[in-house]
């Protein structure tokens, strides 16, 4: 099986080299990123982190927490 597609390349390449360039090309780009230091990094970090965003305080016990300049701020714009 490999001899026979070691020809068919060797064939298409041959004939074809603009898209056999742009297949090989095409394999990699999809193979690649699966190995990449970013993707086994995004891997290992995602389920680390929490997926909860902070909330302005609210309550009584909480007014100290609050800013008290917020309501003077203005647009910049």
């Amino acid at each position: 099986i490999a001899t026979r597609f070691a020809a068919f390349l060797k064939n298409a390449w041959a004939k074809e080299q603009v898209l056999v360039a742009s297949f090989c090309i095409r394999g990699l780009a999809i193979i690649l990123p699966a190995h990449s230091p970013y993707t086994t990094y995004a891997l290992r970090i995602n389920p680390a982190t929490p997926y909860n965003y902070p909330v302005h305080p609210q309550g009584p016990s909480l007014e100290r927490q609050k800013c008290k300049y917020t309501h003077s701020l203005k647009p910049l714009y």
